[in-house]
């Protein structure tokens, strides 16, 4: 009997289920911890809860996580240099805070308009090399011509070693600042996405499994996992875009709105009709626009993980979010004698009060190795413990008498040196009895340790910061299904006191770990049907192998005249991937256009492990022209679609719990 491996690693949980490849049944599921900075203790964990003997008749793995996307929300990515070459026009502000501009670049033409200022390059190269983990370089339309990103990809490589991330190797699309932008985060997350897949590979030869791997990308596509090495940015909602096909396959629906409950964040999507809403545009994650063609989603830092302090400010004393923290139950269950030290903690003076000095926080160090600390930075690390987390208290009594600054402790976090520990929703569950994996009594003394500032009880506490994720997770999904509607009215109709409610008429599926324990809730925010399927824990890791194999790429012919001798000559330039070919006839173009259109897809989508008869590819073609003449710009976008390895006609009935409130509503 051949099975299918799925495996998630998210920011809280690590997922891993098994598929019968014959009928595509879910046999078997197991949930572990993620384990930082290595998750291969997590996957590992996950991984043993299954049949081992199933596991030697594997036959694919497909791989989802939300680690990468969760990097750019916390901003927690390895440092980064950026060189932009040419005359860049900078909207907004940067995410690096290392770069350079230098002379160089092309037009639209390929044609080179400076000549690359190499000297710059070689400059900046030497002064950052040992503050950085890699280097990211977008020229202006590389997409026409790369030569000098590979030049300077090229003098960074001999200078430094370290890697180099271009931005035409991520985007053919227009958008000089927007392939910066994406360049930059791909560059910050190859580590990351480097040490996610040595695990796996690992963990696969341990158990003797002969498999073809594969990473789920944020299109609900998968690619080889060589591909997943050299464009990890493309997997940063591969999390959300697998528990989406996850959540259409586990509910036996085509048409469906999800809602992804995880530890770090919330994602809503839309799949109509078996194809999910794709955003042309390019993804937004943390603020930054992307190149990355993905699934249109509304993603807010809102999880199981998620903050939840208070400060001394009378306007709003509660906060949800984005920092995601160890809950308080957990840690009383990892560390011995952490339930005596919350006890024993008080609360600060009210002018150091904020999210990261309260009596309810706590810090402990994580295994990261340091990376480049100020005298401060080094001054706080030290003092606090690997094996026992330590309080503002503790760590003021190691500095004699001196208050730890909240934003030297902010940057070590960021950092990943230190992990924060303190209240979170996951905490309120368990005061509720809705939750009851780790220690409940650590949630109930975590809450009171600050009711001088909440003015609740536990349990009122607790309630607060359930309605508050739930009004956030509906929030995100009206917002997602009403473009344009604002924020302010979403919140005042959610609010309850306008005697009105939003509908939704399609069903809601909710996905992840607590989505039983927010169903409720969020039924009585938005009247509609509301779904948690069986196995909706694991959603996300089935969804990686139920997504479709998809690929595509697009492919530029473009008409130039140019004088010669006093004869105008008129040539045709194709443009693929930063490379150009020119033509003197249009139509050698658009044939050449066509195989390398159609050989790219193949190849690409065979390392996934489809035979060429398993794969279908069509074109369109987009033409800009006046008159009769031929196109002064040809567009050919190839699209491969790849068979699913499940038979989608089983007849299977999903397994589900249903919510309604407040009226029965029909299926769609």
């Amino acid at each position: 009997m051949a099975y299918s491996l799925g495996i998630d690693a998210g920011g809280t949980y690590t997922d891993a289920v098994l598929i019968r490849e014959d009928d595509g049944v879910v046999v078997e599921a197991g949930k572990a911890l993620t384990t930082y900075p290595d998750p291969i203790g997590g996957i590992k964990a996950a991984i043993k809860i299954l049949d081992f003997e199933k596991l030697k008749e594997v036959n694919v793995v497909s791989l989802s996580t939300t680690l990468s996307t969760n990097t750019i929300l916390e901003n927690k990515g390895f440092p980064v240099a950026l060189i932009m070459v040419g005359e860049y026009q900078i909207p907004d502000i940067l995410p690096a805070q290392m770069y350079c501009i230098v002379d160089g670049g092309h037009d639209s033409n390929g044609e080179e308009l400076n000549p690359l200022d190499v000297e710059s390059v070689r400059l900046f190269a030497e002064k950052y090399k040992d503050k950085v983990a890699a280097f990211a370089v977008s020229s202006l339309f590389s997409m026409r011509n790369a030569d000098h990103e590979l030049r300077v990809k090229k003098e960074i490589l001999e200078l430094t070693g370290l890697p180099v991330v271009c931005g035409h190797e991520l985007s053919q699309d227009l958008g000089a600042y927007e392939r910066a932008v994406t360049a930059f985060l791909n560059a910050q997350l190859i580590p990351i996405t480097y040490s996610f897949t040595k695990s796996i590979v690992t963990e696969m030869e341990e158990i003797g499994m002969n498999a073809t791997l594969l990473m789920l990308k944020c299109d609900g596509s998968a690619v080889s996992i060589e591909e997943a090495l050299e464009k990890p940015i493309e997997t940063i909602f591969s999390g959300p875009a697998a528990s989406l096909m996850g959540a259409a396959y586990l509910s036996g629906l085509k048409t469906c709105a999800m809602i992804d409950i995880g530890g770090t964040s919330t994602d809503v999507a839309l799949l109509m009709d078996g194809l999910p809403e794709m955003d042309e545009s390019g993804a937004v994650v943390g603020g930054w626009s992307t190149r990355v063609k993905a699934v249109r989603m509304e993603t807010v830092a809102t999880g199981g993980d998620s903050h939840v302090y208070t400060t001394d400010d009378p306007n709003q004393r509660i906060y949800l979010g984005p920092l995601r923290v160890m809950p308080l139950c957990r840690a009383a269950v990892l560390y011995p004698g952490f339930l005596d030290k919350l006890k024993a903690t008080k609360l600060p003076p009210r002018k150091y009060i904020s999210q990261y000095i309260l009596p309810s926080v706590f810090y402990i160090k994580t295994d990261f190795p340091p990376i480049e600390m100020t005298r401060l930075e080094e001054l706080i690390y030290d003092i606090i413990d690997s094996d026992a987390p330590v309080s503002w208290s503790d760590m003021f009594e190691r500095l004699d008498k001196k208050m730890p600054m909240s934003s030297v402790l902010e940057a070590l976090v960021k950092k990943r040196l230190i992990q924060p520990i303190g209240f979170t929703p996951t905490d309120a569950l368990h005061i509720l009895g809705e939750y009851s994996e780790w220690k409940a009594e650590a949630s109930v003394i975590g809450a009171q340790k600050v009711d001088r500032l909440t003015h609740m009880t536990p349990e009122e506490f607790a309630l607060y910061t359930k309605r508050r994720v739930a009004e956030n997770m509906s929030a995100s999904l009206i917002e997602y299904l009403v473009p344009g509607i604002s924020k302010r009215d979403v919140e005042k109709v959610l609010s309850g006191r306008y005697h009105t409610k939003f509908a939704v008429s399609i069903p809601i599926v909710l996905i992840g770990g607590p989505s039983k324990a927010y169903a409720e809730e969020i039924g009585k925010l938005i009247q509609g049907e509301i779904l948690t399927p069986k196995f909706s824990d694991v959603g996300n890791a089935v969804g990686s192998l139920v997504g479709q194999g998809v690929y595509r790429t697009e492919l530029l012919i473009k008409k130039s005249v140019r004088k010669e001798n006093e004869l105008e000559i008129t040539e045709y330039m194709l443009f693929h991937e930063g490379k150009r070919i020119t033509y003197a006839v249009y139509q050698e173009a658009v044939d050449e256009a066509i195989r390398i259109g159609n050989e790219t897809v193949m190849s690409k989508m065979r390392k996934t492990g489809l035979e060429e008869h398993q794969i279908n590819i069509s074109f369109t073609s987009k033409d800009l022209k006046a008159g009769s003449d031929t196109a002064y710009e040809t567009k050919l976008i190839f699209v491969g679609v790849g068979t699913s390895r499940y038979d989608s006609e089983t007849d299977k009935i999903p397994d589900f719990v249903k919510f309604i409130n407040p009226e029965k509503s029909k299926r769609a």
